[in-house]
């Protein structure tokens, strides 16, 4: 993706107007590495991009109880955000990609992971300086001198290139299943589904921005049909 479109992916959509349905979409890397990307989200960081009003079933509920609970009810070694913000370190970097669902705090994530902290006795040290030691009571704040070297920078590493390779176009199923696309493939497609008149199939390009990625990810817990949900405005499963 270029500068200029850093956040939009273009896909197309093979809809049956008939039945007002998406058959399947035509895509690039770039959205089969968002939608693997979306498994690698922490629970808690998909109630924080749904919100919980907006959540299905009570995930949002454990949210509201631990947003709600004192800090002093946590281990001392933890706080709120352990929970409600985790980090995950991926050694696949997306660039762009995942920046559609808004995160823009990798970076800064992967950065503070380079760096040990320790508390002011000496007796504990962690990765993460928001936190007390569980020895003397003190704050874990004092941080280390990072050393490199070729075996630290090779476990560092990151796998860039995102997930899947640029070779083919990829069909993406209504249900989000995916699949390298091939004429053998559409035409087995297209007879699974039922598909009789031709004629009613039409070629629809859309973009996909930040607002369908959240969007998605909420379709993907309540439908299988969700590229007809996203772009048809059809909300029947």
């Amino acid at each position: 993706m270029d500068a200029a479109n850093s956040e939009k992916i273009s896909l197309k959509l093979l809809v049956d107007r008939n039945e007002n349905k998406v058959i399947f979409g035509e895509a690039g890397k770039d959205f089969v590495d968002f939608l693997f990307y979306v498994l690698t989200l922490p629970v808690g960081t998909v109630v924080t991009l749904l919100s919980k009003e907006k959540m299905v079933g009570s995930l949002g509920k454990i949210y509201e109880s631990i947003e709600s609970m004192q800090d002093n009810y946590m281990q001392p070694d933890l706080n709120k955000d352990h929970v409600l913000h985790p980090n995950v370190y991926s050694k696949i970097e997306l660039g762009d990609t995942a920046l559609l669902l808004g995160n823009e705090r990798k970076g800064e994530q992967l950065k503070r992971a380079k760096y040990l902290y320790r508390c002011s006795s000496g007796c504990a040290y962690a990765s993460d300086k928001q936190v007390k030691c569980t020895n003397c009571g003190r704050s874990i704040n004092s941080q280390m001198t990072y050393v490199k070297s070729e075996e630290n920078e090779e476990a560092a590493e990151v796998r860039k290139g995102g997930f899947v390779q640029d070779l083919v176009t990829y069909m993406v199923m209504d249900n989000l299943v995916v699949k390298p696309m091939s004429n053998v493939s559409c035409v087995t497609l297209l007879s699974n589904c039922g598909v009789k008149d031709l004629g009613a199939l039409e070629t629809v390009e859309v973009s996909f921005g930040k607002n369908e990625a959240v969007d998605l990810l909420k379709a993907s817990f309540m439908t299988n049909n969700v590229l007809t949900s996203l772009f048809l405005g059809n909300q029947k499963a």
